[in-house]
């Protein structure tokens, strides 16, 4: 991906209080997403077997053994990917991460 937009919204969730755990994941992804070559849902799930394929080109990581939840949009085409949520199970069982 030529772009992942919004990692301030990573860096202002592992800023949060009791979220520090997941600065080094979040940076480790971003850093890998960012210089993938990925054109398709099938490469990001050959590079993160348990992420999630969901509708929309969206597709969920999990983040700490599974305690965070980072649902990114994707524009295969146009190599880039936005960054659309990111939090515990509770807060991602809120939303509809199809849409979101």
């Amino acid at each position: 991906m030529k772009n992942i937009i919004a990692k301030r919204r990573l860096r202002e969730f592992w800023e949060r209080a009791g979220r520090a755990d997941s600065e080094q994941q979040l940076r480790a992804w971003h850093h890998f997403a960012k210089r993938a070559g990925w054109t398709s849902r099938q490469d990001v799930k050959n590079d993160f077997g348990n992420a999630s394929i969901i509708a929309n080109n969206r597709v969920v990581f999990n983040i700490c053994g599974n305690k965070y939840r980072l649902v990114v949009a994707f524009n295969y085409r146009h190599g880039f990917g936005y960054v659309r949520f990111i939090g515990t199970h509770g807060e991602y069982d809120k939303i509809d991460a199809a849409t979101i």
